[in-house]
């Protein structure tokens, strides 16, 4: 990994955290975009070669000033606040610090402290902003529109992955009772011995406190002799999911609890209609009853009811598809967001 010379960066995103999440999700798809018209770079352990980094240990050596004069520290978790906060008071470094928050909860005292310290803060929906004590420009998550596309041809696609032919229904993330995981389970068992050429999907990895849960939904398929119409796949890296999205006649995202939730997005974008809880952001990214169906959380006959609906209704589940994917493209798009947030740091830099 040849890493960049900080005294040339403008920008500094840290993304601590060395397992998969959505953050370095983020900072992924994000960085290398915005390097196309300022000088940013990722400081984070197990990032992918094309995403532009300096090291971490060079952060206490780097210049005080970058070549536009001061820097922009962007954190996305309490543990990046702190860093930047610790550069700029105990180090020196002249930094400008900024945070995107995305929790849709009440903050700990020791959070609201480290927000208190930031210089701005960035919130990723008007749910998200409505729990902060303070101002913040709200700026939505987008998704390439490239990369999730809808497929020329479903049937062919699903052929090729060895996938059933029928109507197939999936949900995709991790494995947790917070993910709903365990709701959509309960809601294919119910509704699938009605549609017996459908089939649905669980993607996703279950942690290791989670084990236990996921190995009593597979039981639970079991028990209703469903497994061969309610698959479990394990997750697969960001550059192959889109597939996925493809192969799919309808997305169900059953949260519990969210902090934005792209996978709304990456569906629709992909031309499929997705039903979705009223939670985190999806009720900002998916229209009612034109793009998908929202519906209250941990309410597993409202699941079923909208399945059915979509299931009963293919031209109009074709309808939403193509809207969605019209909806994505007009106000979704990552190129929008990545504009949204270098506009934001030049305010900063120049200020």
């Amino acid at each position: 990994m040849e890493f960049l010379d900080p005294a040339r960066v403008d920008v500094l995103a840290p993304n601590f955290k060395k397992r998969l999440s959505g953050v370095t999700s983020t900072v992924v798809r994000l960085v290398p975009l915005q390097a196309r018209s300022l000088s940013i770079a990722a400081v984070a352990p197990n990032l992918p070669a094309h995403v532009p980094q300096v090291a971490m240990k060079s952060l206490v050596t780097m210049p005080r000033r970058g070549p536009s004069g001061r820097r922009v520290w962007h954190a996305r978790r309490n543990s990046e606040m702190l860093a930047g906060i610790a550069l700029k008071r105990i180090l020196g470094k002249d930094l400008k610090l900024l945070f995107t928050s995305a929790s849709q909860r009440h903050h700990t005292g020791y959070s609201k402290w480290l927000i208190q310290q930031m210089d701005h803060v960035i919130s990723t929906s008007k749910k998200t902003a409505a729990y902060l004590d303070r101002a913040s420009t709200v700026i939505l998550h987008g998704i390439d529109t490239e990369t999730f596309s809808p497929p020329s041809d479903r049937a062919a696609l699903k052929s090729s992955m060895g996938l059933p032919p029928g109507p197939l229904i999936g949900c995709f993330g991790r494995i947790r009772a917070q993910k709903g995981t365990g709701d959509f389970v309960d809601a294919m068992i119910e509704i699938l011995p009605d549609f017996p050429d459908a089939c649905a999907i669980v993607m996703g990895r279950a942690t290791d406190q989670h084990q236990a849960y996921d190995r009593g939904l597979r039981e639970k398929v079991l028990a209703a002799s469903l497994e061969e119409r309610i698959l479990f796949k394990p997750e697969v890296p960001v550059h192959r999911i889109a597939d996925w999205y493809r192969s799919l006649d309808l997305f169900i995202a059953p949260q519990r609890w969210e902090g934005f939730g792209l996978t709304p997005l990456e569906a629709m974008a992909c031309g499929v209609p997705v039903v979705a809880t009223r939670v985190g952001a999806f009720e900002e990214l998916v229209v009612d009853r034109s793009t998908g169906t929202l519906i209250p959380a941990q309410d597993v006959p409202a699941m079923v009811a909208a399945t059915r609906y979509y299931l009963e209704n293919p031209a109009e589940r074709m309808f939403q598809g193509e809207a969605a994917r019209t909806h994505v493209a007009a106000d979704f798009r990552i190129e929008g967001e990545a504009e949204a947030l270098n506009a934001l740091y030049r305010e900063l830099l120049a200020n």
